[in-house]
């Protein structure tokens, strides 16, 4: 955990939050600023910076694996399938992340379009 980072304070409880859900390995929460209609983040419990540094971690990939099946039944519970939802890790700057703690969003319940097209 690290002493600056508002998502580590918030996985330890030093910043209060409901969370919508909860694994050993991974908080879920509502985004403060939604994008959509549903819209909720998954933040793993350990510290990592960014989805690329997890990703070369000792057993990061199993990881990586369990906070995706977590934000996909997470979604199905959250009532976003069958219609489907967005799953967006952001990485380093141009790559859009603005809080440098690995999360993922979970967005949905509406029809979504914008700058990642369709397909």
């Amino acid at each position: 955990m690290r002493e600056d980072c508002i998502f580590c304070k918030i996985v330890t409880g030093t910043i209060p939050s409901a969370h919508l859900a909860e694994t050993d390995f991974a908080i879920a929460i509502r985004d403060l600023h939604p994008q959509a209609k549903q819209h909720f983040l998954v933040i793993p419990k350990i510290h990592a910076t960014h989805l690329d540094e997890l990703s070369q971690q000792t057993r990061g990939e199993e990881l990586l694996g369990q906070l995706v099946g977590f934000a996909a039944a997470l979604a199905r519970k959250q009532g976003l399938m069958p219609e489907g939802y967005r799953l967006v890790a952001n990485t380093n700057p141009y790559g859009g992340q603005s809080v440098y703690h690995l999360h993922f969003h979970v967005l949905g319940g509406e029809p979504l379009a914008g700058q990642f097209g369709a397909g």
